[in-house]
């Protein structure tokens, strides 16, 4: 499945062909380097290799550093194989866009990390109502999840009970999203609806 790396900026609107109002998502797609060709006969399998976003050297190992030379290319920050690509006529160094893998009113899906929200209690995690009011003793568990284990019999908490934890920050797939437009020079691709994650971070985008 052929995609590319980009980076989520933020939602705006635009107006469809007939006047409709299209909630965006904006994600900056700056052109990726071949860094390494995949092959049947080398790998099993093909496949390319994608490098995006400069790297400084003095923060890139030796052996990354002359896996990118031999791409002729500058050390890149995030890389990313994707399977599917036609590698016919490919070859390293290659110089890949936003217009070369997708079009407008094509369908893509994309991965990202959701918000992060920190350490959370239940009502907030999970929507618990809490225990009540602050009758009969219960002067502090308003936001309390209540009762988790058992009697003597099993005497143990059950796995996957709901209580408080780390909330967000969990890796989650969107399909079938609608590309509304392509910004060629601006390096911007404007899919329909939200995406995972924050402002800033880093999504993959697939051709469906």
């Amino acid at each position: 499945m052929s995609g590319l790396l980009g980076k989520k900026i933020g939602m705006t609107s635009v107006f469809g062909p007939l006047g409709n109002y299209i909630p965006v998502t904006v994600v900056e797609v700056e052109p990726h380097v071949v860094t390494q060709i995949k092959t049947v006969e080398s790998d099993g399998y093909e496949g390319i290799q994608l490098g995006v976003y400069d790297k400084k050297t003095k923060s890139t190992t030796k052996a990354l550093y002359g896996h990118f030379k031999k791409a002729g290319s500058n050390p890149k920050r995030h890389v990313k194989e994707f399977k599917g690509f036609d590698i016919s006529g490919v070859s390293l160094g290659d110089e890949i866009r936003v217009e070369d893998v997708f079009t407008e009113g094509s369908y893509v899906e994309v991965v990202g990390y959701t918000k992060g929200r920190g350490f959370a209690g239940v009502v907030r995690r999970y929507g618990f109502k809490g225990v009540g009011g602050r009758t009969h003793g219960q002067h502090n568990r308003q936001r309390h999840p209540g009762s988790v284990g058992q009697a003597s019999d099993p005497s143990r908490v059950f796995k996957g009970l709901r209580m408080a934890g780390r909330m967000g920050n969990e890796r989650k797939k969107v399909k079938g999203l609608a590309v509304v437009q392509i910004i060629p020079e601006s390096n911007l691709l404007l899919i329909k609806g939200p995406i995972p994650g924050p402002k800033g971070q880093i999504v993959e985008i697939y051709n469906r």
